[in-house]
């Protein structure tokens, strides 16, 4: 029996955009029904069996949509499979776990889902934001750090365990750790 899952992103220069929709095709390559949508664009969770959402991450801060997203939704995603991923570090430590923002971490904790996984962002000078990241993407900081193997695998983890719950036992991937 496949299961209904929703990736729920909130990009800012598209780069955690294209991240969700890598997820999602990956997720539906194991028979589930996967809808990528905007965090805006969700009003209710309603129907779905797993959530994964996903923010770009700068300065240690995610999109204040995916944290409305995850306060308005609180009490319905306690009751589902839940997985956060954020996107957006990029130079010479692109891979390092970030850590979740504090009240990322409390609404992640009231809900019970671990960890964010972090991925490597992307910085172009086409999609730059801002004075500040169009500058920064003109340097060694620019480019594209996301390693599409990595977050293939880590969405292979998530649908074997949306599977497994089909089963009636299910369990997140495992958390990165932090150094």
């Amino acid at each position: 029996m496949s299961r209904k899952v929703l990736v729920a992103y909130a990009s800012k220069m598209g780069a955690t955009a294209e991240i969700a929709k890598g997820i999602g095709a990956e997720i539906r390559q194991h028979r589930h029904l996967v809808d990528v949508r905007e965090v805006t664009q969700v009003r209710s969770i309603a129907g779905y069996d797993a959530v994964v959402l996903g923010s770009a991450i700068y300065a240690g801060r995610w999109r204040s949509e995916a944290v409305h997203f995850l306060h308005k939704h609180t009490a319905a995603l306690h009751d589902r499979q839940v997985w956060l991923f954020h996107s957006g570090p990029i130079g010479p430590h692109a891979d390092r776990p970030q850590g979740m923002p504090r009240k990322v971490r409390l609404l992640a904790d009231r809900i019970g889902a671990g960890p964010a996984t972090t991925f490597a962002g992307r910085l172009d000078p086409e999609t730059a934001k801002g004075f500040l990241a169009r500058r920064m993407a003109v340097t060694e900081l620019g480019g594209d750090a996301r390693d599409w193997d990595r977050i293939g695998a880590w969405a292979q983890d998530v649908a074997d365990a949306i599977t497994s719950a089909e089963v009636g036992a299910w369990s997140r991937p495992e958390p990165e750790t932090l150094p």
